[in-house]
């Protein structure tokens, strides 16, 4: 049989809609409170139990196992308490039955009923939080209560009240108290008071929540919606796409005679809804989302997300719509910026453009010109310099060098005939130093084999002025340091240079005689 406190307690419980573990809970904190007003002694470690089915109360004192006892009201020494429960160990806590009176004092009883109605307003309130936090970015449906013209509209949610903003409202409605009404939850947050929630009728989820409602295909999947673009309370635009072959997405989303549409357009106070069909190519979904004007062409910019749309002239203020309204919804819709044109309009830009692209390709080939005649002639001045470079050269070079070697400067010379000049040079030069080298030496070895007494014959027929004898200088016999006979080399053997090509031809002379 159920005890009285078993049914006072379940009808608490279902009264706050809270658990009845919960609230049990919340009344075993009342009367641990209400122990520690009686007992100041023990209100550090006093612990309530309370059976939900006699409704019995059981008082506890919790201590703390420890080697030595310091303080007995708190610790109990580790030896008694295996007596009492085996298995503990030290830091344990301990439950020991205290012998203290349940009659409650006036006090105590007050402080534990305002400990019960506080611990249940708290769950009640983390309750509320989490079941209208799972609401988040849904529809819900509510009753408008109370209604401040300007100001926010409070809306009854069931056991919570929203609020609804100003520019969260729609400017076109109007609201009054015990209208029941839509509405999108924006944002769930905890406060001391409760949930605080906040709705909204202009958010555009609002259109693709109920979108989801009505269509049974978006629901399940086979219709998606893309993209939606709304000002709220006069016009919207939603585009749809199909993920399965043989369904007309704006089809499903019409319905029967309009029926499954214009449930939506009721919702919202009459707004205008356009449907149209998403697409991959920007063109194709540019020129639908125009709707419902005709296009006749689109043009990309490259680089940017701009589009040029040619409608015809006469359905361009269409187009546009009112104050710019259906193009500015297009653009929102696709993500593009568009710029609308009259038919007439766009052949004048577009024969402007033909005829700047005409002159820029016939500019092409002058300019092309001009920088070949530039490179020809940078080209003939490399080669003049080069040629100038090569006479300066040729003219700085001994005359041997240019008695033994030509060069052609009408033509370029190439770097192959250019070492075999200097080769040639160097050869030359080497040569003229041993024929040098032989005259200052005197006869060689085979001079001296082939010197016959004929030859000294004819040595009396040449003059003495034609023989080179070394003479001695004034400073013979004096005694001179390396470095002033090294000096005097350097400087006297240029002079030698230049007479060794005179000695060569009195030997060749001398040679021809015999």
């Amino acid at each position: 049989m159920k005890s009285d406190f078993f049914i006072a307690l379940t009808q608490l419980a279902s009264e706050r809609h809270l658990p009845k573990e919960q609230v049990l809970e919340a009344i075993e904190m009342a009367l641990a409170s209400a122990f520690k007003k009686d007992y100041p002694d023990s209100a550090d470690n006093i612990s309530v139990t309370l059976d939900p089915n006699s409704g019995d109360i059981n008082v506890y004192s919790l201590k703390t196992v420890v080697e030595t006892v310091e303080d007995p009201s708190i610790e109990i020494q580790l030896k008694d308490a295996i007596k009492l429960q085996p298995g503990l160990s030290v830091g344990d806590e301990f439950k020991t039955s205290e012998p203290l009176s349940h009659n409650a004092s006036r006090i105590a009883a007050q402080t534990a009923k305002q400990v019960v109605l506080q611990r249940l307003r708290e769950a009640e309130r983390e309750r509320l939080y989490e079941e209208f936090y799972q609401h988040k970015d849904t529809v819900m449906s509510g009753v408008v209560d109370q209604v401040e013209p300007g100001k926010a509209v409070i809306i009854e949610l069931g056991r919570a009240q929203a609020v609804m903003p100003g520019d969260e409202q729609v400017y076109v409605e109007r609201y009054r108290k015990g209208q029941r009404t839509k509405v999108f939850v924006v944002d769930v947050r905890n406060s001391a008071k409760g949930p605080a929630i906040i709705v909204s009728r202009s958010h555009p989820d609002l259109l693709k929540r109920l979108f989801e409602i009505e269509v049974p295909e978006i629901n399940g999947g086979v219709v998606s919606i893309q993209a939606v673009a709304r000002e709220a309370g006069s016009r919207s635009k939603i585009a749809v796409s199909t993920t399965q072959d043989g369904i007309d997405p704006v089809g499903s989303c019409i319905g029967v005679r309009g029926n499954r549409i214009q449930s939506i357009v009721n919702e919202l106070q009459g707004e205008k809804i356009d449907v149209v069909q998403w697409d991959s190519d920007p063109k194709v979904f540019i020129s639908r989302s125009i709707s419902p004007s005709e296009v006749v062409h689109v043009e990309l910019a490259q680089g940017e997300p701009t589009a040029t749309v040619v409608v015809p002239d006469k359905q361009l203020s269409l187009a546009i719509g009112k104050d710019g309204q259906n193009a500015r919804l297009a653009a929102r819709l696709t993500g593009w910026k568009l710029d609308i044109k009259g038919h007439a309009e766009w052949e004048v830009i577009r024969k402007e453009m033909e005829e700047t692209l005409a002159q820029q390709k016939a500019a092409e080939p002058e300019v092309i010109e001009e920088e070949k005649v530039t490179e020809d002639v940078e080209a003939q001045e490399t080669v003049e310099l080069v040629e100038a470079n090569e006479d300066s050269e040729d003219q700085s070079e001994p005359e041997t060098a240019t008695a033994t070697a030509t060069i052609e400067t009408e033509t370029p010379i190439s770097k192959e005939d250019e070492d075999a000049i200097l080769e040639a040079l160097i050869l030359e030069e080497e040569q003229a130093d041993l024929a040098s080298e032989e005259s200052e030496e005197g006869l060689s070895i085979d001079a001296l084999e082939e010197f016959t007494i004929e030859d000294l014959e004819d040595m009396d027929d040449i003059n003495e002025g034609d023989l080179n004898f070394p003479q001695l200088g004034g400073n013979a016999g004096l005694i001179r340091f390396a470095e002033d006979i090294v000096e005097d080399n350097e400087k006297s053997g240029s002079s030698r240079r230049r007479g060794s090509g005179r000695s060569n031809n009195q030997r060749r002379s001398k040679g021809s005689t015999r």
